[in-house]
């Protein structure tokens, strides 16, 4: 296939996929290619003197390591920070609620036994406030009443 090159544009009878062809045929191919002359020095790629340091490669060992782990270094946006920490907060909570709705049948029993104490601790409060908050002459009667129980039972015995 010939290689025709137009200055107004893109040649026709090469596909766009093509395109590589135009360049390689633009620029000068080196002599040293086609001849296998030994006096010639070949070009070799330099060596970058940054990767082959030591501290280059911990670095970046260490860095390929805590990507793997997922302890890549945070250069998130505080807002994205904090959406994030509030979105952890809220799946933790959603998952301690799951958590109590899934209690155990033992779990069911002491809970209702710490209410039932619950309410009973109340009942004893309230009568006792009732006492303190009733009437001097009421209390005087109930004294009475024990006074006169305790006597008869010491009768009897």
């Amino acid at each position: 296939m010939p290689l025709l090159l137009h200055l107004d544009g893109p040649p026709e009878d090469i596909d766009p996929k093509d395109s590589y062809l135009i360049t390689r045929s633009i620029m000068a191919e080196p002599d040293y290619i086609e001849d296998d002359n030994p006096e010639l020095i070949r070009p070799q790629k330099l060596i970058n003197p940054v990767k082959t340091s030591r501290n280059h490669q911990d670095l970046h060992r260490e860095l390929l390591m805590n990507q793997k782990r997922g302890l890549a270094p945070q250069n998130k946006p505080e807002l994205q920070k904090v959406m994030e920490k509030r979105k952890r907060d809220q799946v933790i909570k959603q998952k301690e609620e799951e958590a109590q709705k899934k209690k155990s049948d033992l779990e069911i029993e002491l809970l209702k036994r710490q209410q039932k104490l619950e309410q009973l601790e109340l009942e004893k409060q309230k009568l006792q406030e009732e006492q303190e908050n009733a009437p001097e002459f009421v209390k005087v009667k109930g004294n009475l009443r024990r006074t006169g129980q305790e006597v008869a039972q010491a009768q009897e015995s």
